[in-house]
């Protein structure tokens, strides 16, 4: 008798690799100690919460006793928490916002699930550029929806536009950016956004449909040569913008995020009303209540972007002496090098041979490169410099 769907039998078969690897991480770890194992496989902040956090849980604690000061609040979140976020998105965004257009979620990922439960129907297709974070496709599935990836430019990772133009046909109803970039780290410019901007206006007059542009940001923070990071609400007329606080406040397992909605959106009320709708109806109800009031007090706070731009140019001393070829990343807190050989998996191999855990570049949909997450401390990235350089060698 069959006890799963034969789609979910589908996803577990292509199970994430980024997990694969972290739990084959466990074991060599279990095998030869913690510190004898160089795992560059998930990314988990290593970096504890900013001080404002501890001191906003102390506050906390002591309103524990009041009547309802972790019950319920209302399905979109904190009123007054929504309209402080306001504020802080238009400073990043360019583009006024008022509370109304806040939902807080559980994390970027129910943020993303809630939009797509709200505006897909079955056979939509969402547009994303690849590589890509692999959940994407799982989320756009949960609705009926269908990921089509577009691979970017080789090697430097920036959008290939006019492929992008290729993919839209009737059925596209959404395109995802995630800039910072998860794998690669690239940050996209003004220019190529622009112009994509421009296609899609092109396409929704072309399809008579509204294409909105999810903007997942939860990387903003992490943008280590200052560049430009242009508001997605500026440049793109349907726009919703993503976001956590897993990185910047070192809070991945809180679970919290959320959606801001461009007010620019005709009947913007109506889409707000869906997302709050499904926001509950798909269970989550609200955001943490605990994890919505420490965000209240430590908004303007971050961990330290300085730790990560050293781990960052420690990691590119390491792989340029392997020599491995790689993009400096711009953003975020991966490096997407290419690997030595055409079958990445070969590679990984080659460095679970020398206790380094990579993730092949295949689970963000883009083979002959590998994933390493430098969210780990410098003892990590220079201990595993020598294990690089044989796992190299050995596929000479």
């Amino acid at each position: 008798m069959q006890l799963i769907t034969d789609e979910i039998k589908g996803y577990l078969s292509n199970s994430s690799w980024i997990r694969r690897m972290f739990e084959a991480g466990i074991e060599l770890k279990k095998q030869y100690g913690a510190d004898k194992v160089y795992d560059f496989s998930l990314g988990n902040p290593d970096l504890p919460p900013p001080p404002e956090v501890k001191t906003a849980l102390e506050q906390i604690t002591a309103r524990v006793g009041e009547p309802f000061s972790i019950g319920y609040m209302p399905n979109a979140g904190y009123p007054e928490l929504r309209e402080q976020l306001a504020v802080h998105v238009s400073k990043e965004q360019n583009v006024e916002l008022r509370g109304e257009n806040i939902v807080m979620t559980c994390g970027a990922a129910g943020g993303l699930n809630v939009f797509f439960r709200a505006v897909l129907e079955p056979g939509d297709e969402v547009i994303c550029p690849a590589p890509y974070f692999v959940e994407y496709a799982f989320y756009a599935g949960n609705y009926g929806g269908k990921l089509v990836p577009v691979p970017s430019k080789e090697f430097t990772f920036e959008l290939d536009i006019d492929a992008m133009e290729k993919a839209f046909t009737p059925k596209t109803r959404a395109v995802i950016l995630n800039s910072p970039n998860n794998p690669t780290g690239q940050i996209y410019s003004r220019t190529e956004l622009t112009r994509l901007a421009e296609v899609i206006r092109a396409m929704e007059k072309k399809y008579h449909r509204v294409i909105y542009v999810l903007s997942d940001e939860p990387y903003r923070f992490l943008n280590f040569d200052n560049v430009e990071l242009p508001g997605t609400f500026e440049l793109f007329d349907h726009s919703a913008v993503i976001g956590s606080y897993s990185k910047n406040l070192s809070l991945a397992g809180e679970r919290l995020g959320y959606i801001a909605v461009s007010p620019k959106i005709e009947q913007v009320r109506e889409l707000m009303a869906a997302l709050v709708l499904c926001n509950r109806i798909l269970g989550f109800v609200n955001a943490p209540a605990l994890a919505q009031q420490i965000l209240a007090c430590c908004m303007e706070s971050q961990v330290d972007l300085d730790i990560y731009r050293v781990r960052r140019d420690a990691m590119a001393g390491v792989l340029r002496e392997a020599g491995i070829e790689f993009t400096m990343p711009r953003g975020a807190f991966y490096f997407f090098p290419k690997s030595p050989v055409a079958d990445e998996s070969r590679f990984v191999d080659a460095l679970v041979s020398e206790r380094i855990l990579s993730v092949p570049g295949r689970g963000f949909g883009c083979s002959g490169y590998v994933r390493l997450a430098f969210c780990v401390g410098l003892p990590v990235i220079e201990g595993a410099a020598e294990g690089f350089k044989r796992a190299v060698a050995s596929l000479k």
